[in-house]
C-alpha cells in the first residue's frame, strides 16, 4: 500500500492527494483537513445507501425476469404492469408541481442550440468544444457532405465547391435575417446609419433589414464595419467583411464567412467515452477539468509539422446599434459528467480497504475544482450565475434520484456552497427512471437544469430488463418501435409539465454518424420540432449544421403547440420490443451478428488495450458509427439476448466474432500501436474481454459494461503501463 496515503480513516492514492492538495484546492478557501475529513464523511452516510441502491436494482430485476419466465407464453400486458406496480417497479402517479431551480446561465433557461458532448481525458477534444460556440458556416458547409456530394479532401480551394457554399449560406440570411427588398446575394456593401442596417444594392438602391431588432451591433466603424452582429430566435449570425480576404474579394460585399453561434452547451464527460479505471485516469480527467475551470488549459497541436497552442476564445466584443460596447461569450456553457451509482474506484479506500463510489469521489472532487470558476479566480468565466452544472446518468428510479440530490447537498456543505449551487442534469436513459420520471424530477425540483432522452443506454436497459421475454427485435427495428417513440415523446411531455422551458434544458440524443451531414441536415430537425431545446451533435462542424435548424423552429413555439396536444400514452412505453415467433433467415441473423460483433470488437479492442473511450467504428455497411459504453451496451446485450433464446448458437457467435475480428485487424493496420486480436485471440486483451460482455452478457449487473472492461483494462495497464493513450 505504498502508494497510498492514510488520511483520517481513508486510503487515499498519493496521486489523487497530490493533486487535490497541490493543485486543486489552492485558491478555494478549503483546507485540505476540511476536504479529507468532509470526504470521510460523506462516504461512511452515504456508502451504505449505494450499496443498497445496488442490491434493490438486482431485486427487482430478479422478480421482472421470474415473471417472464413464468409468463413468457402468456404474456398480459395488464398483468405485466399490475405486477410492475406491485414489486415497487412503476412507482404511484406524482401530483403536479413546478421545478423551482434559481440561477441559471442563459443559456440553460432562455436559449435553444446544439449540446456538444466530448471526453474530458482529450485537452484537444474538450478545448474544440469548448470554443465550438462560435463556427464558421462556410467551413462547415465546405468540409462536409452536408450541401455537396461528398466532403471536401485535402487540397487545393475549389472554387465551383466555394460558390456553392456561399450561394447556400445567403439563402440561409433571406430565409433567417431577410431584407426588405432584394436579397443578400444582391447586396455590395452594408453598414449601420443611425442604428439601422443599411444595405447597398447592386442597382444602386438601399435597404434594411424587414425587421430591424434583428440588427444586434457590429465591430469595427459603424459606416464600414469589420463584422454585423444578427440575431435570430435568440441565436447569432455574425457577417464578416473583409475585402482583403480571398474570399471576402470574390465576394460583392466584402463577407469572407458567416459565423454562427453553434454549441452554446458542451458536456465535459467523466462518464461513457472516457476510459479512467484506476487513480491515474481519475487524476488526469480531473486535472483536465480543473483546467477548464481555472482557464488556463493548453494543448500542443502539429499540423505540417507546424505547432501552435490551443487554449480558450476569449468572449467576443461588439458595439450595440446604439453605440454601446458589450460582449458576448466566446465559449460554450461547461457541464460537467460524472458517473452513476454503480462503479467504485480504487483511487480512495475506506478504512476495511473497500474501494468506494466514484460517484460520490466524482461529485466532490468536480465540484471542488469547479469552486475556482464560482469565484472568479481565473481569466475566464464558465457560468457567470455562480452555478455548477452536474449531469448524472444511470439513475434509476426516484429513490436514486433522491440520492444523487442528497449526496448534492452533502458535498456542498463540505465545500462551503450554497445550497442548490450544484445543479442536476438527468439522464433519463434507464427504463425505471424513464417510466417514473416526473418522480424523479420532484426528487431533484430545486436543482434540475437538464433532461435528456439517452436514447442509447435506454435501449440497453430495455433489452437487460427484458431479457427473458422473449427474442428481441433486430436493432434497426428498434428505432421505430412503439416504446421508443413513446418515451421519446412522453419525456418532452413530462419537462413542459413540470415547467422546464426558462428554467432547464429538454434535451435529445446524439446523431452517431459524423461524415453523414446531409442526412443529419436532414432528419435532426425532427428533435427541435419535437421540442427539444438542445440536441446532441458529434463535432463542431455539426454543431454549426445543427444550429440551422434552431433558426428554422422557434421552440418555444413548439413547445407551446406540444402543452396544447393530448397527453401521449405512458402505457405505449410497456410494449416490449419482442419479436414474437420470428421468422428472419439466416442470412438476417448472421448480418444482424456480423454487425453487432464489428462494432463491439472495433470500440472495445482500443477501449481495453489503448484506453480510448470513445471510437468512430465502421458498421457493416462501411458507416462510421461513434460508439461509446452505450451503444457498446445495446450490442452486446442484443447478441446475449438472441442466445438466450436460440436465435443462434454460441459456435456460431464465436465463429462470428474471429471472423470480424479479422475484418477490425484490416481496418486497424495503419495504427503501430495497435496488436491484431486475430495474431492470438486466446491472449488478446480485448478480443477476450468482447467475448465476456456477450457470454457473460446476462450476467452483467443491468447489462452494464463497465464491470468487465475496466477489470481488463486493469489488467492491461498492469502488463503494459504505456499502453494508455489519450
Amino acid at each position: 500500500m505504498k502508494d497510498y496515503a492514510t488520511i483520517g480513516n481513508l486510503r487515499v492514492s498519493v496521486l489523487l492527494q497530490r493533486f487535490v492538495e497541490d493543485e486543486a484546492l489552492p485558491g478555494t478557501g478549503v483546507s485540505a483537513a476540511r476536504f479529507w475529513s468532509g470526504l470521510e464523511a460523506v462516504l461512511t452516510e452515504l456508502i451504505p445507501r449505494n450499496k443498497a441502491l445496488l442490491m434493490r436494482r438486482d431485486e427487482l430485476q430478479a422478480h421482472i425476469d421470474e415473471w417472464h419466465k413464468q409468463y413468457e407464453d402468456d404474456f398480459e400486458p395488464e398483468a405485466y404492469k399490475a405486477f410492475l406496480r406491485e414489486i415497487g417497479y412503476l412507482e404511484a402517479e406524482t401530483e403536479a408541481f413546478e421545478i423551482g431551480t434559481r440561477r441559471v446561465d442563459p443559456e440553460i433557461g432562455a436559449l435553444a442550440g446544439p449540446q456538444l458532448v466530448v471526453p474530458v481525458s482529450n485537452a484537444r477534444y474538450a478545448l474544440n468544444a469548448a470554443n465550438a460556440r462560435w463556427g464558421s458556416l462556410y467551413d462547415a458547409l465546405y468540409g462536409t457532405d452536408a450541401i455537396l456530394d461528398a466532403a471536401a479532401g485535402v487540397g487545393s480551394y475549389d472554387p465551383a465547391r466555394g460558390e456553392r457554399v456561399i450561394a447556400f449560406a445567403k439563402a440561409f440570411l433571406d430565409r433567417t435575417v431577410p431584407l426588405k427588398e432584394g436579397s443578400h446575394r444582391e447586396v455590395v456593401d452594408y453598414g449601420l446609419i443611425e442604428g439601422r442596417l443599411v444595405a447597398s444594392m447592386s442597382d444602386g438602391k438601399r435597404t434594411g433589414l424587414r425587421q430591424a431588432d434583428k440588427l444586434a451591433g457590429y465591430r469595427g466603424e459603424s459606416i464600414r464595419p469589420e463584422a454585423v452582429l444578427l440575431r435570430n430566435n435568440g441565436l447569432h449570425i455574425e457577417l464578416q467583411l473583409d475585402r482583403s480576404h480571398p474570399i471576402g474579394a470574390s465576394d460583392p460585399a466584402g463577407v469572407k464567412d458567416v459565423l454562427l453561434e453553434a454549441a452554446l452547451t458542451v458536456i465535459m464527460d467523466c462518464e461513457d467515452s472516457v476510459a479512467a479505471v484506476d487513480a491515474e485516469d481519475k487524476v488526469h480527467v480531473y486535472r483536465n477539468w480543473l483546467g477548464l475551470m481555472q482557464g488556463d488549459l493548453e494543448a500542443i497541436i502539429v499540423k505540417q509539422g507546424q505547432s501552435s497552442v490551443r487554449r480558450l476564445h476569449s468572449d467576443r466584443r461588439y458595439r450595440s446599434p446604439s453605440d454601446a460596447a458589450f460582449e458576448l461569450k466566446g465559449r460554450a456553457l461547461m457541464l460537467v459528467r460524472t458517473v452513476g451509482h454503480l462503479m467504485t474506484t480504487n483511487a480512495v479506500l475506506t478504512a476495511a480497504g473497500e474501494a468506494v463510489p466514484e460517484g460520490i469521489l466524482d461529485a466532490a472532487v468536480t465540484g471542488l475544482i469547479a469552486k475556482h470558476d464560482l469565484l472568479a479566480s481565473g481569466p475566464l468565466r464558465n457560468s457567470r450565475e455562480g452555478s455548477v452544472y452536474v449531469v448524472k446518468p444511470k439513475m434509476h428510479g426516484s429513490e436514486e434520484a433522491a440520492f444523487a440530490n442528497v449526496l448534492f447537498d452533502r458535498v456542498e456543505d463540505m465545500l462551503g456552497l450554497e445550497r442548490h449551487t450544484l445543479k442536476i442534469g438527468v439522464m433519463d436513459e434507464e427504463r425505471r427512471t424513464s417510466l417514473n420520471l416526473k418522480a424523479c424530477l420532484r426528487e431533484v425540483k430545486e436543482r434540475l437544469i437538464f433532461i435528456n432522452t439517452g436514447f442509447l443506454d435506454r435501449t440497453g436497459d430495455e433489452i437487460r430488463t427484458s431479457m427473458e421475454a422473449g427474442p428481441m427485435l433486430r436493432k434497426y427495428e428498434m428505432k421505430t418501435s412503439p416504446w421508443l417513440l413513446a418515451y421519446e415523446r412522453a419525456n418532452v411531455r413530462v419537462g413542459l409539465d413540470c415547467g422546464l422551458p426558462g428554467r432547464a434544458q429538454i434535451g435529445k440524443g446524439m446523431w452517431a454518424m459524423p461524415d453523414r451531414m446531409a442526412d443529419m441536415l436532414a432528419q435532426k430537425i425532427g428533435h427541435v420540432e419535437s421540442g427539444a431545446s438542445t440536441a446532441w451533435v458529434p463535432s463542431p462542424a455539426a454543431a454549426v449544421l445543427h444550429a440551422l435548424h434552431y433558426h428554422q423552429v422557434d421552440v418555444r413555439s413548439a413547445q407551446r403547440r406540444i402543452q396544447a396536444e393530448d397527453r401521449s400514452c405512458p402505457d405505449e412505453m410497456l410494449r416490449l420490443p419482442v419479436q414474437r415467433n420470428p421468422a428472419w433467415s439466416a442470412e438476417d441473423i448472421q448480418r444482424e451478428l456480423d454487425n453487432n460483433a464489428q462494432g463491439i470488437l472495433g470500440y472495445v479492442v482500443r477501449w481495453v488495450e489503448h484506453g480510448v473511450g470513445c471510437s468512430k467504428v465502421p458498421d457493416i455497411g462501411g458507416v462510421g458509427l461513434m460508439e461509446d459504453r452505450a451503444t457498446l451496451r445495446i450490442s452486446s446485450q442484443h447478441m446475449a439476448n438472441w442466445l438466450r433464446h436460440g436465435v443462434c448458437s454460441a459456435e456460431q457467435v464465436m465463429e462470428t466474432l474471429k471472423r470480424m475480428a479479422l475484418v477490425v485487424d484490416a481496418q486497424n493496420e495503419r495504427d503501430p500501436l495497435y496488436r491484431p486480436m486475430s495474431a492470438n485471440y486466446s491472449q488478446s486483451p480485448g478480443f477476450q474481454a468482447a467475448c465476456e460482455l456477450i457470454f457473460q452478457g446476462i450476467e452483467q449487473p443491468n447489462g452494464y459494461t463497465e464491470p468487465i472492461l475496466h477489470r481488463h483494462r486493469i489488467e492491461v495497464k498492469q502488463m503494459r503501463p504505456q499502453g494508455r493513450s489519450l
